[in-house]
């Protein structure tokens, strides 16, 4: 391990990457007992893991030295023997449950297995969720396992939960073991301890460094506590102190301690208080309760037959529903919002409750649980952030509900382009440039009062994700008051990574309110101000890494997020997280939006998976998403380093879908030889955009296949479910949910196709050789142009003079409601070709989107190009909304265009 430990993979797959030595440990176990092996390779082995495994209870000090005992001794059978069992309790997590399991001399007896399985249906759980306690302290660590004993002897059978104490003894080893061990879920501080590790190993660099803690001369229990709660806020802090903790209690500083203790004076309050922190995010009030009404006996007289399932389990012809989803789920369902249910329209109680503890989870001041999908989200949060007439600069390739929030709410849209990929036929991310000069002009038409939002997606559906602090303090420098609404429907699960949190929108906007409270920024603006002069240039503006005054600023932040896209939500569940100093003012614009999008029945099920949802996230998400960034790189190597299968496929990296002016860290690829973790996290913090590591962009255009073809090939055939693709590619996730048995199938599966291909190749002849070669050159070279957003025809576009592009939307929206004035033009034919040359001008009177690649190449008001056209035209895609094939573009008249200018 050491030897590769500056390996990009020596943080980001640490967790399987310990699995696997522990398989190697056993291996090379079992070859030394069979006079196979020798006790060298053993013993490095196991050297090589022992100090990071100081960083989990299990297998402990106690079975580790007995393995080393063994190892000493040249007892291969002893250790080989208990190697397995150690590899075993790992892979199945028996530890947990099994007390014995932490016994030198125990051993399972021969009908024993360990609980792996999923719960029947009806089954309750017996078991006890399992956590671990990180002891930071300067007691010598010969007298750790002591004190573990006596922190077990706290226990008591009427604790909901069960934890094991781990220990260390630095600052350093601190760290490394809260970014090591997902399984941490508090901390416990005693001062006095140093900040350097005892062991001089270099994989601890390897995840210190990227972490970005370094020695400094404060090395006290609190600047631990801010430290750990940088990289994992959910984490509950104690501290245990023998000076004045009174006057301690006091200190702004101790925000991130959740409780003090004067030094142990109290270790059953201490055990106590451990346990009621863990509670506090166990806790899910709307579900508790949904469970406490599906106990009760309710006699049901409203307009849901369907409730405590009697219509199902009395049919002979539904009853098979009820046996499929089980009784509970109907036991649960009501259309009441009394009897000890909430109203998630105007929640007072339980749902109340559960959207607070969501807003904290997700570093939220406000959250608005919604069951329509993010969508609603969106167009909830349009509506309430937009009146008529106001200004959105929004990202032309967002998802259609940014651009129907636009026509209900009046607003009007100024579209800013996304850099092509036009290889893939796909988008990527909107410039920062591009937005700054759309303010800009904004500024010098002197309308950037009726700026009220920037409307951007991030992370995209292929895994751009924005340098998300720069963007808000660059466009604050030139609008302090700038509202920012970010769709993150695809990563909700970013916050609980420290490598992705910053690159959110609650992330940075933590990160912006703690630099305005600081007073260093006051001088940074300022010194800034000189530099730049009194009125400077656009030029200089857009070329400068623009400050904004803090005494303006104005913090404004909206992000929405499909919980059910990363996280264990049902489908549609999704959340509208508000981090807004001016919320106030918009608050009862919210709530009128909820009245608007939300429904009147929303579906019991999704509000409870929402709340569990948000617990799962607090309780083990970071190393559920450490786990999918794992999968995702073991996919990238798999598909391109494997001989056969990247003949046909691969995976595109950062180089590939990001251009180099938006990598100025000049990171290329996580595969690429050489790379190491700290260039992936300097791209991470500098980049303007980054790429998500789980989402992968897998080419099957030169294995023949066009992105909807191979989607369809994969689910019918392999049972391999995809959702989005492009002309020539398709996207793979990795999500808290796949396991590396899911790898393992995917690259069986492409190793089975390849072969198809290559066997195909070699019987075809030279006939089927060029047919093969004809119909890669079509997907790959053969691309159309990627149309831009043309122009609102005048007549929409308002004031005559102007130069900006906003348009009004809504106005062309709701006049091609009248079918007298709406026209159709067959795409493909002279008339489409007489009126782009010669004219009257073709204005689209409705939304036109392809799927793929999912945005709007048409929306009502726009102007048609011939750029537009040549994409429509090129296009192989089977659905495109908005279009009729036999009937042709719906345009507006041209008569009815010149009335509206005349009027």
């Amino acid at each position: 391990m050491s030897r590769e430990a500056k390996h990009i993979d020596q943080f980001l797959l640490i967790h399987s990457a310990r699995d696997d030595s522990w398989r190697e440990i056993t291996t090379l176990a079992d070859a030394w007992a069979a006079k196979r092996g020798d006790r060298a390779a053993l013993e490095a082995a196991v050297a090589a893991i022992s100090a990071t495994e100081e960083y989990h209870a299990y297998p402990g000090l106690r079975l580790m030295r007995a393995l080393n005992e063994c190892i000493a001794t040249d007892d291969a059978g002893g250790a080989a023997k208990l190697a397995r069992r150690i590899s075993n309790g790992l892979l199945t997590r028996v530890y947990r449950g099994r007390p014995a399991e932490w016994d030198v001399h125990d051993e399972m007896a021969p009908g024993e297995v360990a609980d792996v399985m999923p719960p029947a249906t009806g089954e309750a759980g017996a078991r006890r969720p399992y956590f671990e306690v990180l002891y930071v302290n300067s007691q010598p660590a010969a007298r750790w396992p002591a004190l573990a004993a006596e922190i077990r002897r706290l226990r008591r059978p009427e604790d909901s939960f069960i934890y094991e104490p781990i220990f260390v003894g630095s600052f350093e080893d601190a760290v490394c073991a809260t970014a090591v061990n997902p399984d941490i879920a508090s901390v416990v501080l005693a001062e006095g301890f140093p900040y350097r590790s005892r062991h001089d190993a270099p994989v601890l660099r390897s995840v210190l460094d990227p972490l970005g803690a370094s020695e400094a001369p404060d090395v006290s229990a609190l600047r631990l506590a801010r430290e750990l709660k940088r990289i994992r806020p959910e984490l509950d802090i104690y501290l245990l102190s023998d000076r004045e903790v009174e006057k301690l209690a006091g200190d702004a500083a101790a925000y991130s301690v959740r409780r003090i203790f004067y030094a142990v004076e109290e270790p059953l309050e201490l055990h106590l208080a451990v346990l009621e922190g863990v509670q506090a995010r166990y806790e899910t009030p709307f579900f508790d309760n949904l469970k406490r009404y599906a106990r009760r006996p309710i006699g049901t007289f409203h307009a849901l037959p369907i409730a405590r399932g009697k219509s199902v389990f009395q049919s002979d012809w539904i009853r098979d529903m009820g046996e499929f989803y089980g009784i509970n789920l109907f036991l649960a369902e009501s259309s009441a919002t009394t009897g000890g249910l909430d109203s998630l329209l105007e929640p007072t109680g339980n749902i109340k409750r559960s959207q607070e503890m969501a807003a904290r989870a997700f570093g939220a001041d406000h959250v608005f649980f919604v069951t329509n999908g993010t969508s609603t989200s969106n167009k909830m949060a349009v509506q309430a952030l937009l009146a008529p007439g106001d200004i959105a600069v929004v990202d032309r390739n967002c998802h259609k509900s940014h651009h129907y929030g636009m026509v209900l709410s009046g607003a009007q849209p100024y579209y800013v382009e996304a850099f092509p990929m036009t290889e893939y036929s796909m988008y990527g991310a909107v410039p920062l440039a591009t937005v700054k000069r759309a303010l800009l002009a904004l500024r010098a038409e002197k309308r950037l009062d009726r700026v009220k939002l920037l409307d951007l997606t991030n992370c995209t559906f292929d895994g751009h994700m924005y340098n998300v602090r720069r963007v808000m303090e660059e466009c604050l420098a030139i609008k302090p008051d700038l509202i920012f609404l970010w769709d993150e429907a695809w990563s909700g699960f970013a916050r609980f990574s420290p490598f992705l949190r910053p690159r959110t929108a609650m992330g940075a906007a933590v990160e912006i309110e703690a630099w305005l409270r600081n007073p260093e920024s006051v001088a940074a603006y300022e010194k800034q101000r000189k530099e730049l002069g009194d009125k400077p240039s656009d030029k200089a503006l857009l070329a400068a890494r623009l400050i904004p005054d803090p005494r303006q600023v104005r913090l404004r932040v909206y992000q929405t997020n499909s919980t059910h896209k990363s996280m264990s939500a049902i489908r549609q569940g999704s959340m509208l997280l508000v981090k807004d100093v001016d919320f106030h003012t918009v608050e009862a614009q919210f709530h009128e939006a909820v009245f608007t999008h939300a429904s009147t029945s929303p579906n019991q099920q999704l509000i409870a998976s929402l709340d569990v949802a948000r617990r799962q996230m607090e309780l083990e998400g970071y190393g559920l998403v450490m786990n999918a960034i794992e999968i995702a790189l073991k996919i990238r190597r798999a598909v391109n380093d494997h001989p056969l299968i990247s003949k046909y496929f691969r995976v595109l990296g950062a180089d590939a879908m990001i251009p180099d002016a938006y990598r100025q860290s000049g990171f290329t690829d996580y595969l690429t030889p050489g790379a190491t973790w700290a260039a992936v996290v300097k791209a991470m913090r500098e980049d303007e955009f980054y790429l998500d590591p789980t989402r992968m962009t897998m080419v099957c255009g030169t294995a023949g296949f066009d992105g909807t073809q191979f989607k369809g090939l994969l689910a019918t055939s392999y049972n391999i479910q995809l959702n989005k693709t492009s002309r020539n590619s398709v996207l793979l996730q990795s999500n808290i949910n796949n396991t590396r048995s899911d790898v393992a199938h995917l690259v069986r599966v492409l190793v089975e196709i390849c072969e198809s291909i290559e066997k195909r190749l070699a019987d075809g002849g030279e006939g089927e050789r060029s047919a093969f070669a004809a119909r890669v050159k079509s997907l790959m070279t053969d691309v159309p142009d990627l149309p831009n957003f043309s122009c609102f025809h005048e007549v929409f576009r308002g004031d005559a003079g102007r130069t900006t592009p906003e348009g009004d939307i809504r106005t062309a929206f709701f006049g091609a409601y009248d079918p007298s004035v709406c026209e159709y033009v067959p795409l493909f034919g002279k008339e489409c070709d007489r009126r782009l040359s010669e004219g009257p001008e073709m204005v689209s009177a409705n939304f036109v989107i392809p799927y793929p690649p999912g945005f709007p190449i048409m929306v009502p008001g726009q102007v048609l190009t011939q750029e537009t056209i040549d994409f429509m035209r090129k296009l192989d895609v089977k659905e495109i909304h908005g279009y009729e094939k036999a009937r042709g573009l719906k345009l507006l008249k041209p008569d009815a265009v010149a009335a509206r200018v005349k009027r």
